[in-house]
């Protein structure tokens, strides 16, 4: 009986998984039918739940939908409701562990570390968000994180045009977030540079470098867009395509992405579809959802959202001409491509008091966002828009801020077009490219004990399976909590400062509150919620993250 190439490999990986075949293989079937595959993962910035077209966007995203098409989508994956946390979990298998402020200690081992060990090159490109401030704080560089190659943010985002600019006095201070190639800081930038455009040719160029060779080896590329988070930057021609395409507002934009997530199957027609939650708390950064009709300066805020898609649309264009590279590299066949957003369309651009915030962009934006010389956001209206059918945004733990559009291709071993309902979070990247790496998670990182990581492989529902329900997943971030066991989910909102819960299958738009029918439900999850705060840090009181 013949097999195909691919048939083949994943036969022997069955067989080395199920333990019928030693997991080292012989250097001559290992070079004809590698084991092993390449993995890009790709990770978008502040990126809503139905901005791209496979998941309901009218922005038209051509190269994300085909690896949707070519590979799995998921409808209920998590992160961690911001980036910094989001990517910390994503990076080491573990939920956030809150110490001094930091995130990223000295005894976690990173997904570049561990596949490193593997034998694969690693290179990061894009934002990496764990701040450099101090001398002793390079060690949470990635090049000494396991990545061979960085060319990127140490942190945060930055001018699109110019990252050497310094921020807005109302961004958190003027200094910008160095940008750096391996540990050396770029200070000056050509006149036609663009951030989105300057981290594909980078990863487009590795990708090239990594395939070189008789024997080459597999290769890990995690390439972090900083689109489409703040500033909202784009390129003229990028915007003047989506000119007027925003006119009837952010209320019409989002019934019609749900009655197309609707006919995708990924939203539930049962569910309905809740009204903007008024902003209530101080901490929330701006002014909230207001009606469309009185909105006072229209044409600024219809142009935010075209800015908005034209940095969607760089992003989708990058992501083109990643796929183009691996196939002109001849590895595409074995190359698992990954595709997330790291929260939820973000609402605000910085932790100030919104009457602050308010007042400076009044006071700074001068023209149409979009130019090297502005600095705005989408602001709350368009922000909850951008994550239909789903209540909230970025920051809070409601389904908006932690539910993620997430893909997976893998040509030969994932069924292409398929769905999965299956619960996922970002803690699942640990084991699932363990699996596909044959890396082994250490037990020490310079003679300490590292934590044992939280997530599960993702491998039985790549394969179309089911695999075992968590016993729970909690979340914590700025005061707002969450729980989810099954069906059932347990949100604690910083402004209401009180439980609600909601019945995932029949309400996952969190529209009615089941806390005062279930009493004991929610004792139980609060329950586990404490237990799970109290062994990751996550405080009780305040807003702290």
């Amino acid at each position: 009986m013949r097999f195909s190439s691919s048939a083949f490999r994943l036969l022997v990986w069955l067989l080395a998984l199920a333990g019928f075949l030693p997991v080292s293989i012989s250097r001559a079937a290992e070079e004809e039918h590698p084991l092993r595959p390449n993995i890009v993962l790709i990770l978008a910035d502040d990126l809503g739940f139905s901005d791209v077209g496979c998941y309901g966007g009218e922005i038209g995203t051509p190269n994300i939908d085909r690896l949707a098409g070519e590979g799995m989508k998921f409808s209920q994956f998590y992160n961690c409701a911001v980036c910094r946390t989001t990517r910390v979990s994503l990076i080491t298998g573990l939920h956030p562990r809150r110490r001094k402020g930091r995130m990223l200690h000295d005894n976690m081992t990173t997904l570049a570390e561990v596949v490193q060990s593997a034998g694969y090159r690693t290179s990061l490109i894009g934002k990496w968000h764990f701040p450099v401030k101090k001398e002793t704080d390079k060690n949470r560089l990635p090049t000494r994180r396991g990545f061979e190659s960085f060319y990127g943010l140490a942190a945060g985002c930055s001018n699109y045009f110019d990252p050497s600019l310094p921020n807005p006095d109302f961004y958190r201070g003027q200094d910008p977030y160095p940008f750096l190639d391996q540990e050396k800081e770029i200070t000056e930038f050509p006149s036609d540079f663009y951030t989105t455009d300057a981290f594909t040719d980078r990863a487009v160029g590795q990708i090239g470098e990594f395939s070189k060779g008789e024997d080459p080896k597999p290769f890990f590329l995690h390439l972090c867009y900083t689109a489409p988070h703040y500033p909202l930057h784009a390129k003229p021609e990028d915007i003047a395509e989506f000119k007027g395409k925003y006119d009837e507002g952010y209320f019409a934009l989002r019934e019609t992405r749900v009655e197309r997530l609707r006919e995708l199957g990924i939203v539930d027609p049962k569910w309905k579809l809740s009204d903007p939650d008024p902003d209530t708390s101080d901490f929330v950064y701006d002014y909230g959802v207001i009606p469309w009709e009185e909105v006072k300066n229209l044409e600024r805020e219809k142009r935010r959202m075209e800015v908005y898609a034209a940095m969607v649309r760089s992003m989708d264009r990058g992501i083109g001409q990643v796929m183009e590279a691996l196939d002109k590299a001849e590895v595409a066949e074995n190359t698992v491509v990954i595709f997330l957003s790291d929260n939820g369309g973000c609402a605000s651009h910085s932790g100030y008091k919104r009457e602050d915030v308010r007042k400076a962009h009044e006071d700074y934006n001068k023209e149409l966002p979009g130019s090297v010389d502005t600095y705005d956001y989408v602001a709350q209206g368009w922000g909850w828009a951008q994550n239909a059918p789903f209540r909230r945004y970025k920051v809070w733990t409601y389904e908006g801020g932690i539910s993620t559009p997430m893909i997976v291709r893998w040509p030969g071993n994932i069924e292409a077009g398929t769905m999965t309902n299956e619960v996922g979070h970002v803690v699942d990247f640990m084991p699932t490219i363990m699996d596909l790496s044959g890396a082994k998670y250490p037990k020490s990182r310079s003679g300490v004990p590292v934590p044992s990581a939280d997530g599960h492989s993702l491998m039985p529902v790549l394969k179309g399976e089911s695999r075992p329900e968590y016993p729970s997943l909690c979340w914590y971030l700025y005061g707002n909590r969450a729980v989810r066991q099954g069906k059932w989910k347990l949100v604690w909102g910083s402004d209401r400062k009180e439980w609600e819960l909601y019945d995932m299958e029949n309400d996952r738009t969190e529209t009615e509150d089941l806390s005062a029918k279930l009493p004991e439900r929610v004792l139980k999850m609060e329950a586990e919620w404490m237990k799970w705060a109290k062994e990751t840090g996550a405080p009780l009181k305040g807003n702290a993250i």
